[in-house]
């Protein structure tokens, strides 16, 4: 049998459940296929702090809990591992499993190169890299930023234009192959269009204003975050037909952004109450009857066709979605899956959604089982990756 690691981050990413849901969902998507799964991630020990938001061990941390509880809820307790940056165990799998697990590993799925440890970068013979944020992992290469790209052998991407013409990400000479996110349906059901019965709709995302990375700058143009998209977008609740509502990450510093939200008729929540693991921001996303959401400017303005794995969460439960296009053409947009450029666009969207309500939650499931259910998705990325053994 094929043994495959997942490295992503999850304890790193205390409270952000959506992003467990990603790492979680290449893990046991694979596991699915036939391949022995093993999670592997690198904590910096300090970084680490207790309920109290007080530093302290890694072994004693909120990370580690979370950690933790995430690998059982998805089977993985007996097979992950969480390590320092140098590899000293936290939690799970020890050294003595791990130096055998990076003897024996024939593939490494190493989510924005979380990975660094030496004995899986040069003993694992097949090691993806998996880029989720477009844009920034390579123009941070071709600037000498990018971390260790070259150590992987193949390369995979979120945004399905890199390496095309019309956009303006560079390749750095690496044969990016695009990929969609993926999703356990059977982890996803959907109750198309219940309880909706022709009220308003409940638009929802779930988002963070500015997110981990700050604006890059490229040829005098910047490139930016969702804050700057979502300023362009401010007056959709005074005009489209629909309540929005966001799960937002937004630092108390940026009032007079909150202000706006407010006084514009956004309804905010905040995602550590609502979505603080992974059941609950299913539940959230499930409880909503559609998504509307922009991007990250560089995801717009580079055309870089990236497309959001929550996206495909609302889309899987049955729960149309109004997006900001970032040039993505390899989905159709003409039910269930909506996309914008403008304001009067987005409106537009929004009473479409409504008038036909039943039609678009039907064509968002349909999208996801043919598009984005992770036996396919993970099927051919397996095609591509290398030759694997799969169970009959």
């Amino acid at each position: 049998m094929t043994i495959a690691i997942v490295a992503g981050a999850v304890a790193n990413k205390l409270g952000n459940a959506g992003e467990a849901w990603v790492r979680m969902t290449w893990a046991v998507g694979l596991a699915r296929l036939g391949l022995e799964v093993y999670f592997l991630e690198q904590i910096d020990p300090g970084l680490c702090t207790d309920g109290l938001g007080e530093r302290c061990a890694p072994s004693d941390s909120g990370h580690r809990a979370h950690f933790d509880a995430v690998m059982r809820e998805f089977g993985l307790g007996e097979r992950s591992a969480l390590v320092t940056r140098d590899g000293q165990p936290v939690s799970g799998l020890g050294p003595g499993e791990l130096a055998d697990l990076a003897g024996d590993a024939d593939l490494l799925v190493n989510m924005s190169g979380h990975l660094t440890l030496e004995p899986f970068m040069t003993r694992v013979p097949r090691r993806a890299y998996i880029d989720l944020d477009p844009g920034f992992t390579q123009f941070w290469h071709d600037e000498g930023l990018g971390g260790r790209l070259g150590d992987h052998t193949a390369f995979f991407t979120v945004g399905a234009n890199v390496g095309l013409a019309g956009c303006a990400i560079p390749d750095g000479g690496l044969a990016w192959q695009p990929f969609r996110p993926p999703v356990l349906m059977e982890e996803w059901p959907s109750s198309e269009g219940a309880g909706y019965a022709g009220r308003e709709p409940r638009f929802t995302t779930v988002a963070s204003w500015r997110g981990a990375f700050g604006s890059l700058h490229r040829d005098g143009r910047r490139l930016g975050l969702k804050a700057h998209r979502f300023r362009e977008y401010l007056d959709v609740p005074r005009r489209a037909e629909g309540r929005f509502e966001i799960a937002l990450q937004i630092d108390p510093g940026d009032s007079v952004d909150l202000h706006a939200l407010r006084t514009h008729g956004w309804s905010l929540v905040d995602p550590r109450d609502v979505v603080p693991d992974p059941a609950t921001y299913r539940s959230y996303i499930q409880a909503s009857d559609a998504e509307f959401s922009a991007a990250q400017e560089i995801y717009v303005e580079t055309l870089s066709g990236w497309f959001s794995d929550r996206t495909a969460h609302y889309l899987a439960s049955g729960r149309p979605a109004l997006v900001e296009d970032t040039g993505f053409s390899d989905l159709p947009t003409d039910a269930g899956l909506l996309t914008f450029r403008t304001l009067e666009d987005a409106v537009a969207g929004a009473a479409r959604i409504r008038r036909d309500y039943d039609e678009h939650s039907s064509a968002a499931r349909a999208l996801a089982e043919h598009y984005l259910d992770s036996s396919r998705v993970l099927g051919e990325f397996l095609d591509r990756v290398g030759p694997v053994e799969r169970a009959a």
